[in-house]
């Protein structure tokens, strides 16, 4: 059974050959399905705390896979509401991105090999990212998010179980978005991390005091702290 370990079944959004078009309207769609699923909430909820109100008066943040810059559009306004000020720096490997207005500097790069110098970012995050990537790759992103940031990072995922399955396998339905992102949200499922085998990796990582933990049992968050 697949929950058992990672698939390495590729998404039909990673497969090459796919037009612009195609991408964009992919990049639509997921932030779609990212707004329902309320994907800024674990940033919102666990950083306050964690860093504490004083040091999250201002905060330079990268965002690893940030596509069409949405979750840092949503975290800057949601911020400003506190009276704080928290900028973006947003990485994708896709130039497709580059077609979207954005607030925020956007930068096309690799997640394996970050083109910034040491200790550049307050905090650097990543959501619904990680597990794009297979497990050897995964160690080298987390290194190279633990390079760059000279605070602390806050990876957000997804934890591989039958429930989350279940409720993606339904509720997409109900919103407008492409057979595709339906289907990338049942394989992105299923290459989703239980919480062992994330803790391995950042051990792996060298990010041996990082916390492993669930949220509301559908996301698991790595958080590390310089």
């Amino acid at each position: 059974m697949f929950f058992g370990r990672r698939s390495t079944q590729a998404e039909y959004f990673d497969l090459p050959g796919r037009t612009e078009a195609e991408t964009l309207e992919e990049f639509r769609d997921l932030d779609r399905l990212n707004r329902a699923f309320f994907f800024s909430k674990p940033f919102e909820e666990v950083l306050p705390p964690w860093l504490g109100k004083e040091r999250c008066a201002r905060l330079d943040f990268l965002d690893i896979g940030a596509g069409t810059g949405l979750l840092g559009q949503k975290l800057s306004a949601w911020a400003k509401k506190h009276g704080w000020d928290w900028r973006f720096t947003n990485l994708d490997a896709n130039p497709s991105v580059l077609k979207f207005e954005q607030a925020s500097p956007v930068v096309i790069g690799s997640a394996l090999k970050l083109p910034f110098a040491d200790n550049s970012f307050d905090v650097v995050i990543a959501s619904q990212m990680t597990h794009h990537l297979q497990d050897g790759e995964v160690v080298t992103h987390l290194r190279e998010a633990w390079r760059v940031t000279r605070g602390a990072m806050l990876i957000s995922d997804l934890h591989r179980n039958i429930g989350l399955y279940g409720m993606l396998s339904v509720l997409p339905h109900f919103l407008p978005v492409s057979r595709t992102v339906k289907a990338d949200a049942l394989i992105s499922v299923k290459r989703g991390f239980h919480l062992e085998e994330l803790r391995e990796l950042a051990r792996k990582a060298g990010l041996t005091e990082a916390k492993v933990r669930l949220y509301y049992g559908t996301r698991i968050l790595l958080q590390a702290k310089k």
